[in-house]
């Protein structure tokens, strides 16, 4: 799963506590116009991540309102509980990454995605000027270590991918997990580790001080190629195929509502972000908080579509971590569905 707490364990991981509530029985269509909103709670870890800047942008402008919808978005303290949530009922859909679906499917959950929030994962791989500057290529990373978010997040294993075309194994580097943007600066900054592989705004800030050097870059279209071999789907609104099925109006007014958003982030600019953008999500520095989102513009999907070759992708890559199914025995149609995002972007020229 591409997000910034990287692709959850689902079949690891134990279920939330039966004391949550059970959001599903409060879920209604879409109401007619001078009815109450329809209540949707949207489960996600780290809401002020760059992958789900699009969820914000579309709560905080009012989109979400506009649609009739009464948007709850709940966090969670990683992705695999923002998925627990919506499989005991505490939520009625996740912001994620796409590649979850495919995780869910072959262990037999049906769930989809409806609108893509982003075409690529946006993070990072470089490497420490100070400790590599003789750095060439990948297979000089033989015998370094490598700062990460976790063991099993996407910054992880978008390291492993990238090293094993170098032909290195996991056997080969010493990964450091560093789970806060702080303790990654820090430890970049110290010469403890000779490469980090991570998000933004962490690698922007990297960059800018001349400390880092990018070897590999997610966070545009080319280069998201580069890393997978073709389009790479990122965050998504996903939601159980039962529930989509069941509550379509609702879902096209999150659709809506999405693409909306998605289209004022293609032209919006530093002044717009400021005003739109919680004041937490800066962390102390708006600065180089809108280096990292000018840096990421293109990672954003323009219209919530989900690209041709993405599934494919994706599932290719996660086949490569997940011996758990099989591509041949693979439905990836039933892993998304682009109707309604189609329609949201007639309806809003996205």
């Amino acid at each position: 799963m591409w997000n910034r707490r990287g692709w959850c364990r689902l079949c690891a991981s134990a279920l939330l506590g039966s004391s949550l509530p059970s959001a599903r029985a409060q879920v209604s269509p879409v109401p007619a116009a001078r009815t109450a909103a329809a209540r949707v709670v949207v489960a996600v870890d780290n809401k002020a991540a760059f992958c789900y800047l699009p969820l914000t942008i579309a709560e905080r402008l009012g989109y979400f309102s506009s649609e009739g919808l009464d948007v709850h978005v709940r966090e969670f303290a990683d992705a695999n509980q923002s998925v627990q949530a919506v499989l005991s009922g505490a939520a009625h859909m996740y912001s994620g990454g796409y590649s979850s679906t495919i995780s869910l499917m072959s262990r037999e959950q049906a769930f989809q995605a409806f609108v893509l929030q982003g075409r690529a994962p946006q993070i990072v791989l470089g490497v420490s000027q100070h400790t590599m500057g003789y750095y060439r290529q990948l297979r000089d990373l033989r015998g370094k270590k490598i700062g990460i978010m976790g063991l099993g997040t996407a910054s992880h294993r978008i390291a492993r991918l990238l090293l094993a075309k170098a032909q290195l194994s996991t056997q080969e580097v010493r990964y450091i997990s560093l789970p806060t943007a702080e303790g990654a600066v820090e430890a970049f900054r110290a010469g403890q580790i000779d490469a980090i592989c991570y998000t933004d705004p962490v690698m922007t800030g990297l960059e800018q001080g001349g400390a880092l050097r990018v070897v590999a870059d997610t966070r545009t279209v080319r280069g998201n190629a580069e890393v997978f071999g073709g389009p790479m789907p990122a965050g998504a609104l996903i939601a159980p195929a039962e529930f989509i099925g069941g509550y379509s109006r609702l879902c096209q007014a999150m659709a809506d509502a999405m693409v909306r958003a998605l289209k004022w982030l293609q032209t919006a600019g530093p002044s717009d972000i400021i005003k739109a953008v919680p004041e937490r999500y800066f962390q102390g520095d708006r600065a180089l908080y809108l280096a990292a989102f000018s840096r990421a513009r293109e990672a954003w999907a323009p219209d919530g579509v989900m690209p041709d070759e993405g599934p494919a992708t994706a599932a290719r890559v996660l086949s490569l971590f997940d011996d758990v199914f099989s591509l041949k025995q693979m439905d990836l149609e039933r892993t998304y569905t682009n109707t309604f995002a189609r329609k949201a972007k007639a309806k809003y020229r996205a």
